[in-house]
């Protein structure tokens, strides 16, 4: 794996031509968790598949869409075509200098745009194959979260799962306290209609009470979670991108 810790020699000199992008987020995850969780998480996929790629990682880009949250305060969200047109620049400038083969994870779940960003980028680059890293991987999500003791929950944001992520990646932005509560699922299907503030008072589409999580909620079990999930779809991710660069022809 290469970074921007080696220097433009060293990744000259590996003739590597894979790079990894990664794109977190600045957004609020309830009273409790820290604003840069989900880039955290991103940075561990990167890190993590940059391994299985022998790829260069990019620094994760900490701004997403989070127009669901930027009533909250803290919250940094950007337009779609904002946020595109400066992720094409940069696999444009990757392209110039023959990283061919371009993966981006996303650790913010309310990533609307990633399958149309990747649809128009591989469309006008007909010589650069840029896949998505978690596309296909909901089973694998699921298997992880059994593995790790978290699942059943019903959570979308913020909830126990975001806080064992959270204490394993950044265990000193943790405060203590319950927070949450159950949200109906129906109500997913207006999500994007309105502001959380509208469906979750406090943030967290999901709970967390000491009282009854404190033994589920841990950092063990989001180092599990997270690793399980990026071992096994890294192995998906390999193929994935062998195939894809083979059918492009890349």
């Amino acid at each position: 794996m290469f970074s921007v810790n080696n220097s433009t020699k060293e990744l000259s000199e590996a003739g590597i031509d894979t790079a990894i992008i990664s794109v977190g987020a600045t957004e609020q995850c309830g009273p409790h968790l820290p604003l840069h969780l989900d880039t955290l998480v991103a940075g561990y996929y990167a890190r993590a598949w940059g391994e299985v790629l022998d790829a260069y990682v990019l620094p994760t880009l900490p701004f997403n869409t989070s127009e669901e949250h930027a009533s909250f305060k803290g919250t940094v969200s950007l337009s779609p075509s904002t946020l595109m047109l400066v992720l094409e620049e940069v696999v444009e400038g990757l392209r110039a200098q023959d990283f061919r083969k371009q993966v981006l994870t996303v650790g913010h779940g309310g990533s609307l745009w990633v399958g149309a960003f990747v649809k128009h980028v591989n469309r006008r680059f007909g010589d650069v194959v840029v896949v998505d890293a978690h596309r296909g991987a909901g089973p694998i999500w699921e298997e992880a979260l059994r593995k790790s003791g978290l699942a059943g929950r019903g959570e979308v944001h913020g909830g126990a799962v975001s806080r064992a992520l959270a204490l394993y990646l950044a265990s000193g932005s943790v405060t203590e306290g319950a927070y949450g509560a159950r949200i109906p699922e129906g109500l997913q299907a207006y999500a994007d209609y309105v502001g959380w503030e509208s469906i979750t008072p406090d943030g967290s589409w999901g709970s967390y009470d000491p009282a009854t999580d404190e033994g589920t909620a841990t950092a063990e079990a989001g180092r599990a979670l997270l690793e399980h999930f990026a071992k096994e779809q890294g192995q998906r991710l390999k193929e994935h991108l062998k195939e894809a660069c083979h059918i492009k022809g890349i």
